[in-house]
């Protein structure tokens, strides 16, 4: 079983058997943060949400920031929210784990809470998660045992994409609005106005076991430069998709093993998720996962997505639908995404429907370099990363579509492999938040 244990759905009671109580994290001392802080260091525990940020760092920036506010400052008082919003369609990990391990999940936002001295603490899950009720039942479990000095208190935002980035999360925690707030980050200035340490479920998941166990233990397991375990979502053209948790450094290779193999040849990899990147097939199998190596690679691991593409799917129609959705995904704040992501998606959905030319890859490649690095927050950036790292894995696709032809048709048209959502609507909740 794997440290994180999303082999089981656990009660508090076999949580308890398993991992034992959480011991007394020391608390924040006046500009200080709790001694955990230290252990996290030495345990180079990274985020597990995306950004693989070290842990540590972002654990004193909130205290470092609610600590410059002074005493009299009614809004120094640092908030944690959990992020379990799992925005990313091809991910499921963030609510398998918290399917199997919450208890783990809610030690961590204890821990956290204490270090940073938190008078506030949230997990936010988007309302739709059918992992909702398992997770009502676990805080009612908690509650009653009394183990949470500081309550944890559940909300529910909209299931957009963007709604998971931690400045809209934070935005949606203090003001009821899933947008992206810049410049300040959310440690400066995060939900209500106040220092907010947004940490994705597994980050917490992993900070309840450091806790219980010391940073030279975490250490012990994983790539020396991004150390522990990590859970990775499988799928696409493999036997058995589903979530796999590896040390990290484990090469590609094998965690298609654990999930029995592909089913057939595999042309290219989405890694990271749709806002992440594809790789083309030779060679990336032997490839380690970790940040450092799969960035060698010419990867992302970003959200620890690894989606196969086989050869009975035409890789161009699926980054069609997803550029697409993406597109509508947008926040509305800035012209990248307002005007950019829909400009890019009808050139993607000219060339899968084998209507563009040359002339029409030139605009698009002219888009690409336009809507990159000038958006509002980092969506545009994901969706042109997407595009343009799949342009260059599929590039003899690409050529195939320019002279009116894909590779897929001689066989019939393979089955849509990616999962694209309904489209969503509403950004603003105005119903009450359980905020003080």
């Amino acid at each position: 079983m794997g440290r994180l244990g999303i082999e089981t759905r656990s009660s508090l009671s076999m949580h308890l058997s398993e991992y034992g109580p959480l011991p007394a994290t020391p608390r924040r001392h006046g500009s200080e943060p709790g001694s955990l802080v230290d252990e996290v260091e030495t345990a180079g525990l990274r985020g597990r949400g995306g950004g693989w940020f070290p842990t540590s760092r972002k654990l004193r920036a909130v205290v470092e920031s609610s600590a410059g506010r002074g005493r009299l400052n009614r809004s120094r008082h640092p908030v944690v929210i959990a992020n379990g919003m799992e925005g990313e369609p091809a991910s499921s990990k963030d609510a398998g784990l918290l399917a199997s391990s919450a208890h783990l999940v809610f030690d961590g936002i204890s821990a956290a809470a204490a270090t940073v001295g938190a008078t506030n603490a949230f997990l936010a899950i988007h309302r739709d998660s059918p992992v909702i009720p398992t997770l009502l039942k676990a805080l009612d479990e908690r509650h009653a045992a009394r183990l949470d000095p500081l309550a944890i208190h559940l909300v529910t935002p909209p299931a957009r994409y963007v709604a998971s980035e931690e400045s809209a999360l934070s935005h949606w925690v203090g003001e009821g609005v899933a947008t992206p707030v810049y410049p300040d980050r959310p440690f400066q200035k995060g939900a209500a106005g106040r220092p907010t340490l947004v940490q994705n479920v597994e980050t917490l998941a992993h900070l309840g076991l450091i806790a219980r166990h010391g940073g030279a233990w975490f250490a012990e397991l994983g790539a020396p430069s991004a150390p522990g375990s990590t859970l990775v979502t499988v799928g696409g053209a493999v036997r058995d998709a589903g979530v796999v948790e590896v040390p990290t450094g484990t090469p590609v290779r094998q965690i298609l093993e654990l999930c029995g193999g592909a089913t057939e040849p595999v042309r290219g990899y989405l890694t990271g998720g749709y806002g992440g990147g594809w790789v083309a097939a030779d060679g990336f199998d032997t490839t380690a996962w970790d940040p450092e190596s799969m960035r060698t690679a010419g990867a992302v691991i970003g959200a620890s997505v690894l989606w196969l593409i086989g050869e009975s799917t035409c890789p161009i129609d699926e980054m069609a639908r997803v550029a697409a959705w993406m597109a509508g995904e947008s926040a509305g704040q800035c012209g990248p995404c307002v005007y950019g992501l829909p400009s890019l998606s009808d050139d993607v959905h000219q060339l899968a429907t084998r209507h563009a030319d040359a002339a029409d890859m030139a605009r698009l490649e002219r888009r690409l370099s336009l809507v990159s690095n000038r958006g509002g927050c980092k969506h545009p950036d994901g969706t042109a990363r997407f595009v343009s790292t799949g342009l260059a894995a599929f590039a003899d696709e690409v050529a195939l579509h320019l002279d009116r032809r894909c590779s897929v048709t001689a066989r019939g048209q393979g089955p849509a492999a990616m999962p694209v959502p309904p489209a969503r609507l509403a950004l603003v909740d105005v119903s009450g938040r359980d905020f003080e």
